[in-house]
């Protein structure tokens, strides 16, 4: 690309909504983490985050993101995020395809005090370490104890430590995760969605090198 050519978009320039489309259409595909919960009732929660990913592997923490926008809480923070902050418990429920459809209705704007898994009709399972129900037909359940919560911009950055991991045993083998199986839905920009489609591999380049 000319870089002469090329579009130049100053952010200082655009609203906040228009920002979270460039945002979230440029930055391609996304995992989506499926999170339940409990609020201080016991009643679960069960929503949907897209700012989601790894971070450390000793040990195992991974992070998601939730943006100050429920209507229905002071300064807009979601019921994930409070729930989380008050039991300090979570679970990341992976989204194969069968589940996007599901998945979608959760991200709807319900009040407190909701249970979506049955609004919805998502079968709930126990959890092995943590209070928070998994979603049972999921590929993958994480487990999660908070480890802490980082105020960026409009957003909470969630980081839990996995305590537990629960996979669908056809997605193992021979000590690893078997990607072709996993068959999980990526998010895109928008109400745009996709599989992990063909998979490539490419093997790590060796010599002191590669870092």
């Amino acid at each position: 690309m000319q870089a002469d050519l090329a579009l130049q978009i100053d952010p200082a320039t655009l609203a906040p909504r228009d920002l979270g489309f460039l945002m979230t259409g440029l930055i391609v595909p996304r995992p989506i983490a499926w999170v339940s919960t409990l609020d201080e009732a016991g009643i679960p929660n069960l929503a949907p985050h897209s700012y989601f990913n790894a971070v450390s592997s000793a040990p195992p923490v991974l992070m998601f993101s939730s943006t100050h926008s429920s209507p229905h809480r002071p300064n807009g923070r979601k019921d994930t995020l409070v729930n989380i902050e008050r039991t300090r418990e979570f679970v990341v429920n992976l989204v194969s395809a069968d589940l996007l459809g599901p998945m979608n209705e959760t991200s709807a704007e319900f009040p407190p005090g909701i249970d979506e898994f049955d609004v919805v009709g998502i079968e709930k399972a126990p959890s092995s370490v943590v209070r928070p129900p998994s979603v049972a037909r999921s590929p993958v359940t994480l487990e999660c104890r908070l480890e802490r919560i980082v105020q960026v911009g409009d957003a909470s950055v969630v980081f839990g430590e996995v305590v537990w991991f629960r996979l669908d045993r056809q997605i193992w083998g021979d000590g690893r995760v078997k990607a072709e199986a996993l068959q999980l839905m990526c998010r895109l920009g928008g109400a745009l969605y996709a599989t992990l489609g063909p998979i490539t591999h490419v093997p790590r380049p060796s010599g002191a090198g590669y870092r």
